[in-house]
């Protein structure tokens, strides 16, 4: 691969969720991208990466663990918690990632770090497969009944909850403002 051909792919990701809701994203699929994900650079080798694939009536179990955890700690209204109900429903499969714990503080941020980079990977490698994708935050990033449902340990966070869909259409590319780097060289 060239740089302009991974320059092309980068720049070609889009955010979006204007997917056909009634093609399925396959399983195999979505361990592909997963474990592209754990590709991204991991300083100590502490494996960080989580990840849970929802599809089905198991999107809307998805969400109902959330509103469950956000009715009982107070979090967002009536209004809030009937959109988060069926918000997982926008795409065949949502993917969350979460990330591991680790005591020592500087990890602990490091291992986070690492989840988010292979979180791109995920995307861009969602983009070559032709899919749609799109990279949200979750309610509440410490859901026990959430990070219960998918599997995590306790001590996880949840870093990104990932839709994926086929593309129904196109979105056109945002303005970019111009890049600025400082040189230093003495």
């Amino acid at each position: 691969m060239t740089f302009d051909d991974f320059s092309t792919l980068a720049r070609s990701r889009r955010t979006h969720m204007l997917v056909d809701r009634d093609r399925e994203v396959g399983p195999e699929t979505i361990e592909r991208l997963c474990e592209l994900a754990t590709w991204a650079p991991n300083h100590k080798r502490t494996w960080p990466w989580r990840f849970a694939s929802f599809t089905g009536d198991g999107r809307i179990r998805l969400g109902e663990a959330f509103v469950d955890d956000m009715c009982e700690r107070g979090v967002g209204d009536q209004g809030k918690h009937l959109k988060t109900l069926g918000k997982y429903a926008r795409t065949p499969a949502v993917v969350v990632v979460g990330c591991a714990a680790n005591e020592h503080p500087t990890f602990h941020e490091e291992n986070r770090d690492a989840v988010a980079a292979g979180i791109q990977n995920l995307l861009l490698g969602a983009t070559a497969l032709g899919l749609a994708s799109f990279w949200s935050t979750a309610p509440l990033m410490d859901s026990r009944r959430a990070i219960e449902l998918c599997g995590f340990d306790a001590g996880d966070r949840i870093v990104g909850v990932i839709y994926l869909g086929y593309p129904s259409s196109t979105v056109e590319a945002p303005e970019r403002p111009p890049v600025s780097v400082r040189h230093i060289d003495s």
